[in-house]
């Protein structure tokens, strides 16, 4: 649930299309060829403004297919509740609709969770599951980024590319403040990963975060202990999940890392099981 700097560049000219999952037309482009890939933007965003450089650079090797949550970009709100687990299911449907039987997923704030939520609730559609920032339980959050959260209005938000690009994108674009709402309410309930149910996933992760990213560090040590666990990987052969923090790193800059965190991706999404010793 939060934010980054929108910095909107022009796409190639990708696949674009509605898919019509679970109520809703879910906005979606497709970019590359290769193994697809999903990116899952975070809360508040678009396509343009979250994953900017990130596809050109995805796309090389891969069919990338980024898509817009309910509510968010082109795609339009319905009378449901916005939350993980209905995005989650979302994704999945899309992917069935798209004729993909697995795919890997990449996503950045509340789209890691929803990663994650995707990883439980659909294994069989997920290969390996990249988190940026982001958490599997609500008190992963350090109290001040908790605490200013729930005091956000659209008002904050007024002039900025966040507000400006929900109204040149939005079916509503007059419901910016609506939606707002809609997305504080999501973040006041539910949305928690049981950790035996994270541990249970079979798909290797990778969680990358910032050295300041508003994630406690016991939290994000503790999601990959879940799925790394504590290996001395010079005795015997290391965990398929990984993790990585960088320095100097806030939530926001964490998207601004790209030419570091695209070729940690890449070696990731391309690994192969090692062998057991």
């Amino acid at each position: 649930m939060m934010l980054v700097p929108a910095v909107v560049s022009a796409q190639e000219k990708p696949t674009t299309g509605y898919a019509p999952v679970n109520g809703l037309k879910m906005y979606y482009e497709v970019h590359g060829s290769g193994d697809p890939v999903v990116l899952l933007h975070g809360a508040f965003m678009t396509i343009t403004n979250n994953w900017t450089g990130w596809i050109a650079e995805l796309a090389k090797t891969r069919k990338v297919i980024a898509v817009e949550m309910q509510g968010h970009g082109r795609t339009a709100d319905i009378e449901r509740d916005i939350s993980q687990e209905n995005l989650a299911d979302d994704v999945a449907a899309l992917l069935d609709h798209l004729k993909i039987s697995k795919a890997d997923l990449i996503g950045y704030s509340m789209g890691g969770g929803v990663a994650m939520q995707c990883a439980v609730r659909h294994p069989d559609k997920v290969r390996k599951v990249v988190v940026i920032s982001s958490t599997f339980r609500r008190d992963g959050m350090i109290k001040e980024a908790a605490d200013s959260i729930p005091k956000l209005t659209a008002e904050d938000f007024k002039g900025s590319p966040i507000e400006v690009e929900y109204k040149k994108l939005s079916p509503t674009p007059d419901g910016f403040p609506k939606f707002v709402k809609r997305l504080l309410a999501m973040d006041s309930k539910g949305g928690d990963i049981g950790a035996d149910k994270l541990k249970a996933t079979k798909a290797p992760m990778f969680f990358i975060h910032g050295d300041a990213d508003g994630v406690r560090l016991e939290h994000i040590a503790e999601m990959f202990r879940l799925k790394g666990d504590e290996i001395y990987g010079d005795l015997r052969p290391r965990s398929a999940s990984r993790l990585a923090i960088l320095p100097d790193t806030t939530h926001v800059t964490l998207m601004q890392r790209m030419t570091t965190i695209v070729p940690m991706v890449n070696d990731f999404l391309d690994a192969k099981p090692q062998k057991q010793k």
